[in-house]
């Protein structure tokens, strides 16, 4: 037996004694059932591979944020399982709970939690919070006090399903994920001493603000620290919060290297484990139906863009495209634009392309005038010739202001931008179409962050055979150059350097990578495409779960040994 051989046999052989022990394994995040971000993502396409270690021993948890004029579309009520939990479950401060299945492949078990009155008991919490951790809530703001209660009705309802459920405390595994859930981390290792714990960080409340403050990141990075940043940045109490979890934790994890990093630097801690995201291939299509949504998605774009702008496009458009959350600086959008506009420059004059920015904004109306156009009915609110849908703020949306000034500037002719400022969840008045189900209409994807822990947009977009540009900021960028030879036709994925003082070298080279694919032959681009798809299969969780295992087998043992001197 080869070495290898006996390092894989004994992670399986601790693999299978930790399944066979744990009685009960939880993870709480906002975004169960709840999809309003990347985390949906993590969770919901890693959850089959653990559903076939653990089976219903696999819990999460989730906020009870739906109602029934609007249900969650992806949580499957169903009051008897976990030995009807829902009904015999005794809890304090008007805590309810629904149990059910989530909707996704492994149908995992769920329950949402509704706080009911913790707010008004969250104060003591907090005084006991300061006292055992540090935790500093009194400079706390905005979404913190919401997220907390969430956290500690999540770890109330845990230990009582342990309870209801006769498993004892040694043998659970509580996971959270991010700041939002970590007061919850804490308040089990206060009220379940003997529950092994896993934190996961996706990215750092601190580092995402810095970026997002406009500060420089990467310039001054070894000299910032996170407590005077957080001061400075008015965020003492989500980063006390955060970093008090970090160090508490059986097990702290993060998603990339590159955040790993950071954690280091401002949470003064090092991961245990470094858990990339993977993706599950059940979500992408099979051909025949991928070549459906493929030339449905690309008919509905190319007619939503004749509408806006009065001509009809050739069925051979080039669609490029960048997605993911509102933050112009961080997810690149400003970088997008711009590389856009030195594209046109590399472009021949008879270029035909269509530029798709699909980040939700402030939404207020699909845009009338459009549905007219498109012979739905509307009234017409005159929306500007790139704006799918009216948002309120018009006026200061950034990505708005930009395209308006390189308009006006007459920057952007051969490739038109459309703004669709809406969640695509197939139900957006205008496209109608889920962003899976968009995502193979695209030629190309660009996703040029300065700021990207892990970054799935990418990957999703080679999991759907389109070839895409990001940055070495992001963590899949970092993967993808520590695995693969960089290029689009090499594997799918073209990585950039992106630092703070190479914006406009940044920018020429994507604009030059996006130019060069435009004219590439149609075989170059199937090769491309073919490649994207060999390389998301290399991140398939069946392959990543196993860093999943690691923060387990860390947890666990740790805990283990921390029962151990209990007793003694």
């Amino acid at each position: 037996m080869t070495r290898q051989n006996k390092k894989t046999e004994t992670k399986q052989v601790c693999n299978t004694s930790i399944a066979e022990n744990i009685g009960l394994i939880t993870e709480t995040s906002w975004e169960v059932c709840n999809k309003i971000g990347g985390i949906y993502a993590v969770l919901s396409t890693k959850a089959r591979q653990l559903k076939e270690q653990f089976s219903d021993a696999l819990v999460f948890i989730g906020p009870d944020v739906w109602s029934s004029e609007n249900p969650s579309p992806y949580f499957k009520e169903k009051k008897t399982v976990l030995k009807s939990a829902a009904s015999k479950l005794k809890l304090p401060w008007g805590i309810t709970i629904r149990t059910g299945r989530w909707d996704i492949p492994g149908t995992p078990l769920v329950i949402l939690v509704n706080p009911g009155e913790t707010a008004a008991h969250i104060d003591e919490v907090y005084g006991e919070m300061w006292a055992e951790y540090g935790v500093d809530s009194l400079h706390s703001y905005g979404d913190y006090g919401e997220s907390c209660e969430f956290a500690v009705a999540s770890a109330i309802v845990t230990k009582a399903l342990a309870e209801h459920l006769k498993v004892e405390e040694k043998n659970v595994v509580a996971h959270f994920d991010e700041w939002t859930t970590a007061m919850g981390l804490l308040y089990t290792q206060l009220t379940m001493p003997e529950t092994a714990t896993v934190f996961t960080t996706h990215a750092t409340s601190i580092g995402r603000s810095i970026c997002g403050n406009g500060k420089p990141l990467y310039e001054y990075f070894h000299n910032y620290n996170g407590d005077q940043m957080a001061s400075e940045l008015n965020m003492q109490s989500k980063h006390s919060l955060e970093k008090a979890a970090a160090h508490a934790a059986d097990c702290f994890t993060t998603v990339s290297e590159v955040t790993a990093r950071e954690c280091e630097q401002l949470l003064e801690i090092r991961p245990q484990v470094v858990t990339p995201n993977g993706f599950e291939p059940d979500f992408v299509p099979k051909t025949a139906k991928y070549n459906k949504l493929r030339k449905d998605g690309r008919m509905r774009l190319l007619n939503v863009a004749a509408a806006l702008s009065g001509r009809k496009y050739d069925d051979n458009t080039f669609l490029i495209a960048t997605s993911g959350r509102h933050e112009y600086r961080n997810k690149g959008l400003d970088l997008f634009l711009d590389s856009i506009v030195k594209m046109e420059e590399k472009l021949p004059d008879n270029a035909e392309a269509l530029a798709f920015i699909l980040v939700p904004g402030w939404v207020k109306e699909p845009s009338g005038s459009l549905l007219m156009t498109l012979d739905f009915d509307g009234n017409d609110n005159s929306a500007p010739d790139f704006l799918t849908h009216r948002l309120f703020n018009e006026d200061s949306d950034e990505v708005c202001v930009r395209i308006r000034q390189l308009r006006g500037e007459g920057r952007l002719g051969k490739v038109r931008v459309i703004y669709v400022p809406s969640y695509l969840d197939g139900h957006d008045g205008i496209l109608d179409i889920a962003y899976y189900d968009l995502l193979p209409a695209f030629d190309l994807t660009l996703f040029p962050s300065y700021y990207e822990p892990w970054g799935y947009t990418p990957l999703e977009s080679t999991a759907f055979g389109v070839p895409t540009v990001t940055t070495d900021k992001a963590g899949f960028g970092q993967w993808v150059l520590d695995s693969f030879r960089n290029g689009l036709r090499q594997c799918g994925v073209f990585v950039t350097e992106r630092e703070d003082s190479n914006y406009s070298d940044s920018c020429d080279v994507i604009a030059e990578a996006a130019a060069g694919y435009y004219k590439e032959t149609p075989v170059a681009r199937s090769e491309a495409r073919h490649a994207a798809f060999l390389t998301a299969e290399k991140a398939d969780w069946k392959f990543f779960i196993t860093h999943y295992d690691e923060a387990f087998s860390v947890a666990w043992r740790r805990a283990s040994e921390r029962n151990k001197n209990i007793l003694n």
